[in-house]
């Protein structure tokens, strides 16, 4: 059976977590659940961890979704996490790394900042397929997430997956609304930027503030943002570190 180690970077307790959790294991996934242990949203790929004497701290729990699973709160950020599954920390090296459901979309450029899609891209470069889910939750929701549309979702497009080269990574988002209210799945190149923008301004007694905006230009028509904002499934194939073939030509000393 096929191993699929779940992360996410909103922490072990999120919804989110637990819906992947279960729609892995019904697509036929023997599922290990390893994610942090609170949240860690914003740390990319990082590899920062709580440690004692050098060593990462863990700590097995129960889903209640999914009480059969091996399941771990990690005292680190999802990249690491990554990491250490890729390096078999978790059982056996994993075919698959889902990552998600993250609370909230991640698109455009900005999706370099964030842990949920820096856990995919760590297993990318590491020969692990991989994808990080996202769930187009309003700041300010007025009614609770729609988690299990995005779990449809993931189901439906795990074969796409599947079927790429063993370095594959997926990103994709996934609107706030019914299963039935879907539009269609369309492959999306990046926005310049996302809906939610990071406010950072320096304080008067010297600390630095970060916070979210909702932005408020219109996304560049056919990108992840615009699609996504009319109501469809977006998909984007992201690779992670690369040469850039542009920037090549005579070096001067």
């Amino acid at each position: 059976m096929a191993t699929a180690v779940i992360t996410n970077d909103d922490g072990i307790d999120s919804p989110g977590l637990a819906a992947l959790a279960v729609a892995a294991a019904k697509a036929g996934f023997d599922v290990v659940v390893a994610a942090p242990a609170s949240e860690a949203s914003g740390t990319s790929a990082g590899l920062t961890a709580a440690a004692e004497d050098r060593r990462v701290v863990t700590k097995e729990v129960t889903l209640p979704d999914l009480p059969d699973a091996a399941a771990f709160a990690v005292e680190a950020h999802p990249g690491l996490i990554s990491l250490a599954a890729c390096h078999g920390a978790f059982g056996p090296r994993p075919d698959v790394l889902l990552s998600g459901i993250n609370r909230g979309a991640n698109i455009g450029r900005a999706v370099l900042h964030s842990g949920t899609v820096g856990a995919a891209l760590t297993a990318g470069i590491n020969g692990v397929r991989a994808l990080a889910v996202s769930l187009d939750v309003a700041l300010h929701p007025t009614e609770d997430p729609h988690w299990e549309t995005a779990a449809h979702v993931v189901s439906e497009l795990l074969r796409t997956l599947l079927d790429g080269p063993e370095d594959t990574v997926l990103n994709i988002n996934v609107p706030d609304v019914p299963v039935d209210a879907l539009g269609p799945t369309r492959w999306a190149p990046l926005a310049p930027f996302g809906s939610v923008r990071a406010r950072v301004a320096r304080t008067d007694d010297g600390l630095i503030e970060v916070g979210q905006v909702e932005g408020d230009e219109p996304p560049a028509e056919g990108t992840d943002a615009a699609l996504l904002s009319g109501g469809n499934v977006t998909v984007t194939a992201l690779r992670s570190v690369s040469e850039d073939d542009r920037v090549q030509g005579e070096l001067t000393s």
